[in-house]
């Protein structure tokens, strides 16, 4: 099984299982691609934690599912085609889903993996973990995991990672801000739990409103932006779950 999916409460959690380096193939992104659809239609999901299973999170694309195609009439062209179409579906409808979609990694994401990564809405690595965008050794441009990544660090930052190939670690990974929180191994699971249950405990309107405002935003101008959020201030704030929230608020101070 390429993808497993587990329902702890309002979390849903996607593990990758596509032993040794969980590998992007297509099979594993069409699974994964199905189940946060189904997500979307899901109101008791709130948070969705991708996680993945054994000592790699994701190496990225199946390089040897991909070559296996250049024996094809068009030397793997309507394949390739095929692979970066579904992968970049999927990437967008992580960041355009409804729900905060978290990333926890553990063990080294390289290539469209670290793209997976820059793609969720959060990230926590352990302590061990090390990042790379790093198809260039092998002649490769990384351009589709260049979109994520250059919206999660600075160009400058990408730029570096992208041209060299070299891996950074969890420290460094926090310092560019392609992650959120660095914690031991041993400490992994829990804080990414203890986040999602911070998360589904607040409004799901909300949380819904204001993932789908910031993404909104962020690609308009100033005056656009605040346009945009404002009126997203006003929607959140004719919902009852703002009524009744900050009428407790006033009701607690009287109290």
């Amino acid at each position: 099984m390429s993808v497993v999916a587990e329902h702890q409460g309002p979390i849903l959690r996607l593990t990758l299982s596509n032993s040794p380096a969980n590998a992007l193939s297509v099979a594993l992104m069409e699974r994964l691609q199905a189940d946060l659809d189904t997500a979307r239609d899901d109101d008791r999901i709130r948070v969705i934690v991708i996680a993945a299973a054994g000592k790699l999170f994701s190496a990225g694309h199946d390089l040897k599912e991909m070559t296996s195609h250049r024996g094809d009439g068009d030397r793997g062209e309507a394949f390739f085609d095929r692979t970066f179409a579904i992968c970049s579906r999927l990437m967008q409808s992580i960041v355009n889903h409804p729900n905060p979609v978290i990333a926890e990694v553990d063990g080294i994401a390289t290539a469209a993996g670290c793209q997976l990564v820059a793609s969720c809405d959060l990230a926590v690595a352990s302590d061990r973990s090390r990042f790379g965008v790093n198809g260039i050794d092998v002649g490769l441009f990384c351009a589709t995991p260049s979109v994520a990544l250059t919206r999660n660090v600075t160009r400058k930052r990408a730029m570096e990672m992208l041209l060299t190939g070299e891996m950074i670690d969890s420290a460094t990974a926090l310092e560019f801000g392609l992650v959120n929180r660095v914690v031991p191994t041993e400490a992994l699971t829990d804080t990414v739990n203890g986040l999602a249950t911070t998360i589904a405990a607040k409004s799901p309107l909300a949380v819904r409103l204001g993932k789908k405002a910031v993404r909104e935003q962020a690609g308009l101008s100033l005056a656009d932006a605040y346009d945009r959020a404002s009126r997203a201030m006003v929607e959140n704030m004719l919902a009852s779950d703002a009524e009744e929230g900050i009428g407790k608020f006033f009701d607690k101070g009287r109290a």
